[in-house]
């Protein structure tokens, strides 16, 4: 299946799809909202590469978003697919672990995948996952401090 050249989803993606990825996809989208069109109509999304479908966001990263007046308690995982790598205008991994797993299972739609920090020195968000709450908000600003650039590479390319 071809992506569709319409497309203006963006595929967050990490492992479990209950703390890195549905954090960057609420701070992500909340940031687009702010930008002119068409950011601000982009669609955010995340998936994991080893997920189970249906778990909840975990409590740390609910309330972290929360300190942000970002609410995603109806969140619920779910695996990454062909069907959401297809719809992906941007597929965006927590690692380069992630990237390295994503390339494998679709090789197809590497022209449209990077990391959350691609265009940082450090470019990898560690996993908060079984930590105490300061790894959350350490996580949280890992993505706070990319999201400028993100921006910026989606201006220029789209």
């Amino acid at each position: 299946m071809a992506i569709n050249k319409q497309s203006t989803t963006i595929l967050l993606v990490c492992t479990g799809n209950t703390c890195r990825s549905p954090m960057a996809a609420a701070l992500l989208k909340h940031a687009l909202e702010a930008q002119p069109e068409p950011l601000n109509q982009y669609r955010v999304t995340s998936a994991g590469t080893a997920a189970f479908a249906g778990d909840s966001a975990s409590e740390n990263t609910l309330a972290v978003l929360k300190r942000h007046g970002l609410d995603s308690s109806q969140h619920r995982s779910r695996p990454v697919s062909p069907q959401l790598i297809d719809q992906a205008q941007w597929i965006i991994a927590m690692t380069k672990s992630h990237l390295h797993v994503l390339q494998s299972r679709f090789p197809e739609a590497c022209d449209r995948m990077l990391l959350f920090r691609q265009f940082l020195a450090n470019q990898e968000i560690p996993d908060p996952f079984g930590q105490d709450f300061n790894a959350y908000l350490e996580c949280r600003d890992a993505m706070v401090e990319a999201i400028p650039s993100l921006i910026q590479h989606f201006v220029k390319t789209s």
